[in-house]
C-alpha cells in the first residue's frame, strides 16, 4: 500500500512539474516578444514602394536595423548619411547570430512620391523600404512605441533586439561588437 501511495505521489508530482514547465515555456515565449533590448522584435508586414508585401521575418538570419524615418524629418535625413556609410561597411559582414547586415526602413510618410524621392536622393540603396503611408497613424510605429524619429532597433538573425536608438557612430560600434571578421 505504501508503494502505491508513493507511486501516486510521484506520478502526480511529475505531472505538476512537467505541466507547469510547459506552461511557463509557452508564457515565456509570448512574453519575449516586445520592444525592449532582449525581446524578440514584433513582426512587421507592409508594402514596399512597388506595392509588394514584405515581412520583417523574411530577413531572418541577417543583422537588421529596423529604421523608422520620414522624408519630411530633417534629423532623419541627416542620419541617413551615417546609415548608408554603415550599411556599405557591414552589408557583407559575418556576425554572431547573423550573416550580412540589412536595413528595414519603415517610413512615416503620407505621400508616396516624396517618400520615393527621398530614398533616391539619400542613396538608400537597400531593397527594404516599407510604409503604410499613414504617418503617425501607422501600425508599426504604434506597435514599436515610436514617439519621435529617427528611431531604430538593431536585431540579430534570430530576431532578438540587441540595441535601440543607435545614432551616429553608435550604430557602427554596436555592429562591431557582434562582428566575427
Amino acid at each position: 500500500m505504501k508503494k502505491i501511495n508513493l507511486l501516486l505521489i510521484l506520478a502526480a508530482s511529475t505531472c505538476l512539474v512537467f505541466g507547469f514547465a510547459y506552461t511557463n515555456k509557452a508564457e515565456m515565449k509570448q512574453q519575449m516578444i516586445g520592444v525592449n533590448v532582449g525581446n524578440m522584435a514584433p513582426e512587421i508586414t507592409m508594402m514596399d514602394t512597388s506595392g509588394k508585401m514584405i515581412k520583417l521575418s523574411s530577413l531572418k538570419g541577417k543583422m537588421v536595423l529596423i529604421d523608422f524615418w520620414a522624408s519630411w524629418c530633417g534629423p532623419c535625413r541627416q542620419e541617413n548619411a551615417n546609415v548608408v556609410a554603415t550599411y556599405n561597411k557591414y552589408k557583407n559582414g559575418k556576425f554572431k547570430n547573423g550573416n550580412g547586415f540589412v536595413i528595414f526602413n519603415v517610413s512615416l510618410d503620407q505621400v508616396k512620391d516624396k517618400w520615393v524621392a527621398a530614398i533616391k536622393k539619400d542613396n538608400l540603396i537597400w531593397p527594404y523600404h516599407v510604409s503604410e503611408l499613414k504617418g503617425w497613424g501607422g501600425t508599426a510605429n504604434q506597435m514599436y512605441g515610436i514617439t519621435g524619429i529617427p528611431a531604430n532597433f538593431l536585431i540579430d538573425g534570430k530576431g532578438q533586439i540587441l540595441a535601440k536608438n543607435l545614432r551616429g557612430p553608435d550604430l557602427g560600434k554596436a555592429l562591431e561588437k557582434y562582428n566575427l571578421q
